[in-house]
Parts: structure tokens; sequence; C-alpha cells
């Protein structure tokens, strides 16, 4: 299996992550034109780690998003369902906890982090809601989610644009770079399909998050949400 249908079916998505594990990363600073760099900053900016807090980073693949935190002084564990990304990353970084689990069963006590985020991961989960309330369970109270996702471009002729360049250009640049290029069929057919920023806010509320708002990035490709812990 090297692509995920839209049903995104768990052992799916996770060998269709475990064949892009090694170029990952690049892959994604090619597609996105650079941009993915800039949204790493954004979310470490908004999960504003600090020492001594305890942060849990899911679908942190190769745990690129996950060393700002550790940086800052927090105790960081990059969690991710794909055995590959994992040992991709502790090939890169081998004082990193990371730690194998499903978004929908987190392997974690209540009330465990500080703050929980999760970046271009929620979008792939089979079961979105069940994620959410599991990131809540995991968070103390007045804790924090910050979610990074693809999202909806809130001006309508770049929307089209950006529509066109996701089923068009996207298939065969990743073609050129990745080594999985069916993969990145599936990433922008998940994007399309993935609701817009207030409909997430909403799933958020739901599930049980307070004060939770968004800010756009990039024109709205990418969105971050946040929320706080009752």
């Amino acid at each position: 299996m090297t692509r995920a249908s839209l049903d995104k079916q768990p052992n799916e998505v996770a060998a269709m992550f475990d064949k892009v594990a090694a170029r990952y990363d690049i892959t994604n600073d090619v597609l996105s034109l650079g941009q993915a760099r800039l949204w790493r900053r954004e979310v470490a900016r908004a999960v504003d780690a600090r020492p001594g807090e305890r942060v849990l980073d899911l679908a942190a693949g190769t745990g690129t998003s996950s060393v700002p935190f550790a940086t800052a002084g927090a105790y960081t564990v990059p969690c991710d369902f794909s055995l590959g990304m994992l040992r991709e990353g502790k090939k890169r970084e081998p004082w990193m906890p990371f730690t194998a689990g499903d978004a929908t069963r987190l392997p974690f006590a209540d009330d465990a982090f500080d703050a929980v985020t999760i970046s271009f991961g929620l979008r792939n989960v089979h079961d979105t809601d069940a994620a959410l309330r599991e990131m809540l369970r995991v968070t103390k109270s007045g804790g924090r989610v910050v979610i990074c996702e693809f999202s909806h471009p809130t001006w309508e002729p770049f929307r089209k644009v950006y529509t066109e360049y996701l089923m068009r250009a996207l298939p065969p640049v990743a073609r050129a770079v990745s080594s999985n290029p069916d993969a990145y069929v599936y990433l922008a057919e998940s994007i399309r399909a993935w609701p817009d920023q207030p409909g997430l806010a909403r799933r958020l509320q739901e599930a049980g998050w307070e004060k939770v708002a968004w800010r756009d990035l990039t024109g709205g490709i990418v969105a971050l949400h946040r929320g706080f812990a009752p």
C-alpha cells in the first residue's frame, strides 16, 4: 500500500508515511515553496513552550516540528503512528523520546501535558473528533492545544489558483522529488476535503476545548487553531 484513501484507515496512512519518511521534510519544503519552515516557526510561537513544561507533539514524524519546543527547555514527546517516520527521526535526533501512538487512543495518562500540538496530521486521523477529545484528556486544566493544518484560502480568486496547483501542479512536482509521489495525490485530495476554519473551530468546541480561536497563515492556505482545556 503506497497511498491511503480518504476514509483514512490507520494502517494505510501509516504505511504511506513509512514510505516517504526518508525524504519527507525536503519534499514538504519544495512543495510548499519554502513556506513549511515559516509555518513551523509560527507553530513554535503559538505553543510558546517554556522550561519545565511538558509538550506533546502529535504526528511529529521525524521530529522536525518538535525540536523548537525542546530547545526552549520543555520536555517534549514526539509521537507518531508511522514507525518509519519514528525510526528516521531517531536517527536524526537520538536524544528525543520518540513514541509510537495513535491520536485516537493516546498512550499517556490524563492531565499529562501542559501543551499538545499537531501540525499537518489531524487531517490524516481516521476519527478527528476522537483525536480532539484525546488531546483534551491528556492536557492539564488551563493547558493549550495548537493545531496547524491546511485550510481554505480566504480570497476567492486565490482559492481557485490554489486548487489548480493542488490538483495539477503538485502531483508532477511530487514525482520529481518524492520517494512516493502517490502519497501526494492523497495529500491534495485530503486538503480539498478538509473543513474550513470555522468548521474546525466548531469541532474543537464540541470536543470540549474553550476559548477557541484561529488565525490564517499564507492567505488561509494554512490556519493555526488554538484552544484551552477547562
